[in-house]
């Protein structure tokens, strides 16, 4: 194994010809630490491997989920499509974030605007990230301004679990906002049953190198308690490509301090107790014409504090509060600083009914934005939801409806319904329909960013069916989905209206086998994106009428896939993946400058267990070099990696 991981840090020297020499030298002084342990740990190791099944790593293709439901679920009981990112897979984005992490996902595209930090946006089913909610440990984190997610900021290192849960189901569920579907972060410290305390040390291409600790601790009482900090920095890469306009031929770099923390009491079998919170701050560079210093003091994260009343098996009552905050800071030509922020309060049970279960609820959410640029009142939202589950073993079915009473905008009423039917143990096939919304950003109502007051919230009407096929060996799922997006809002002659329609439709095909310790298999997305306006006002910069229906939306492939490969041991997880994403235009305009070329990116990760305390992280990302780009102007990196080494204590 020694000669393995002496290959891998080979490739990774011979073949970044952008690394610098002192990047180098971190590589050099880690990896020969890395192999100084490998080599102690062979030589204390028995030439006989005991291959014990209870010694074996333990993959478990039916997960359990809560965002789908809002209480926990086996995948194999949902109606929407859903995806588990679990803590084995996320080791393998040692230094990354949890943006670099969902791209890869089934269904998901995205852009990015240079390096690490720099402005982004990811999409999920053909829905842009405005109408995508995040939530943090159930506590909503947006930008109020321009709408969506930084999950760009979110390092991954800091995160637990990822749950995805596809198309419009969480808009009757969460409310606003969850009309593609719903994304939720789980930080670190839900889960633990012994102390322990870590240290990681990392280094990657463009001079980056991260450095980290975190402490576990759990006692008797039911006391646990999760600490987790770590810094993460690089030079970056030139975020515009020479020919585009407002470069600079310089690096544009990133720096980030990162912070979790969680504490959970068990008072006793019925009462249970706890807080959490995550916290970013971070600095990005970025080109701005002639202004050489343009950077943005960005801090991100949410905190949550809750109590939990088991008064019944499979009934509950949970009572929770949560703030988060997006805040940037921008030092440029065009800066400004846009400060978001956003209270909750919500209480929600479950009851365990004769058939199935009731899912009830009610929420208050405070949102504000203070800016520079001009000056907003904060709104508050009121929401009142019930829901019910029932999963057997023959019949799955999910029913909500709910009610949202915003201070701004109005009230909406979203429902879904869904069921399924297992055909037999192995084969499921199924059908739902939801109702989604999304509620207008400050930005398009404010006059300041030519909004209007007067904005409708968009709206859509979402069909899917899904066919399954599970064994303990594997799980297949084909999914065929149908959306029908109305007001969508659009600034056509400098203020904001609601005339564009949408038409979305597409087919996924998910497939993930484990046999013996290999794991396999990949996705493949269709997706047929299309502006279906009737708008007929649109002019362009000669005044003249122009008619985007029919245009495909922009950053949405057409065709996008995965395959990948991989080997699990107890002390070894290596795997090899390739992700092809279609052409696809920019701009809705659709136009051949704004067209982006298509793309193929090989990667390969790997974590070893050099001894019971060390343990080792490789990724190496775009083997081949690619020369591609994901936004016109705009450049992406060549070959790069990152390795670290983690030293625990139990």
């Amino acid at each position: 194994m020694s000669v393995f991981f002496n290959l891998i840090i080979l490739e990774l020297t011979m073949s970044l010809s952008r690394s610098s020499s002192r990047t180098y030298l971190r590589l050099s002084i880690l990896s020969t630490l890395g192999l100084f342990a490998v080599n102690t740990a062979m030589a204390a190791t028995p030439e006989i491997i005991n291959t014990n099944d209870s010694e074996m790593p333990q993959v478990e293709l039916d997960k359990i989920v809560v965002t789908a439901t809002r209480t926990p679920t086996k995948t194999s009981n949902v109606i929407a499509q859903t995806r588990v990112i679990d803590k084995e897979e996320l080791q393998r984005y040692q230094g990354q974030t949890a943006l670099d992490v969902l791209k890869r996902q089934p269904g998901f595209s995205h852009y990015t605007n240079g390096g690490s930090g720099t402005t982004s946006n990811f999409y999920m089913r053909g829905y842009d990230n405005k109408q995508i909610l995040v939530l943090i440990d159930g506590i909503r984190y947006s930008s109020l301004s321009a709408g969506g997610a930084a999950l760009n900021l979110l390092p991954a290192d800091q995160i637990d679990r990822i749950e995805v849960l596809y198309g419009a189901s969480g808009s009757s569920i969460y409310g606003a906002d969850a009309m593609g579907g719903v994304i939720q972060v789980f930080t670190k410290g839900g889960n633990i049953n012994r102390s322990s305390m870590s240290v990681t040390a990392g280094v990657g291409s463009n001079d980056q190198y991260l450095y980290g600790a975190s402490a576990q601790f759990a006692n008797e009482t039911g006391t646990t308690l999760s600490l987790s900090a770590s810094h993460n920095e690089d030079d970056g890469i030139s975020a515009k490509l020479p020919n585009a306009v407002g470069y600079n031929k310089d690096e544009d770099g990133f720096e980030s301090d990162n912070v979790s923390i969680a504490l959970n009491q068990r008072i006793n079998d019925q009462w249970l107790a706890g807080a959490s919170a995550l916290y970013s701050k971070s600095t990005t560079d970025f080109d701005d014409g002639d202004y050489e210093n343009a950077h943005a003091d960005q801090e991100n994260g949410s905190a949550q504090a809750y109590v939990d009343w088991r008064y019944l098996p499979g009934s509950s009552l949970k009572l929770q509060y949560g703030h988060s905050i997006d805040k940037s800071d921008s030092s440029s030509e065009y800066g400004g600083v846009f400060d978001s922020k956003q209270d909750q309060i919500s209480l929600v049970g479950q009851h365990q009914l004769a058939v199935g279960q009731g899912v009830y609820g009610v929420e208050y959410l405070n949102q504000s934005l203070d800016s520079s640029e001009y000056d907003i009142d904060d709104r508050d939202v009121t929401s009142t939801f019930l829901g019910y589950v029932l999963a057997t073993n023959q019949f799955d079915a999910q029913a909500n409806i709910r009610f949202d009473d915003n201070s701004q905008y109005g009230d909406e009423t979203t429902y879904n319904f869904g069921g399924a039917y297992h055909i037999n143990p192995e084969w499921r096939i199924g059908t739902s329909y939801a109702k989604g919304f999304r509620a207008p950003t400050f930005n398009d109502i404010y006059p300041g960013y030519g909004g209007n007051p007067d904005l409708q919230p968009e709206t859509s009407d979402n069909y899917e069916a899904f066919v399954e096929y599970s064994t303990p060996l594997q799980a297949t799922r084909l999914t065929g989905y149908y959306n029908d997006v109305d007001d969508l809002i659009s600034f056509p002659e400098g203020t904001a209206v609601n005339v564009d329609k949408a038409e979305i439709r597409g087919v996924s095909l998910t497939s993930d086998w484990v046999i013996d310790s290999y794991l396999f298999g990949g996705s493949y997305d269709y997706q047929d994106a299309k502006d279906k306006s009737d708008y007929t006002g649109r002019v362009d910069f000669s005044q003249n009428a122009i008619d985007y229906s029919g245009n495909h939306l922009p950053y949405r492939p057409e065709h996008k896939g995965l395959v990948y490969i991989g080997y699990r041991l107890p002390s070894l997880d290596i795997r090899a993946e390739y992700q092809y994403v279609g052409d696809y235009y920019s701009r809705i305009t659709n136009t051949d400058a704004q067209f982006v070329d298509n793309y193929g990116l090989l990667n390969i990760s790997g974590n070893y267990k050099l001894t019971d305390n060390l343990s080792m992280t490789a990724r190496l990302n775009n083997i081949t070099n690619e020369d591609y780009i994901t936004d016109i102007g705009y450049n992406t990196d060549g070959t790069n990696f990152f390795t670290s080494l983690t030293y625990n204590w139990f």
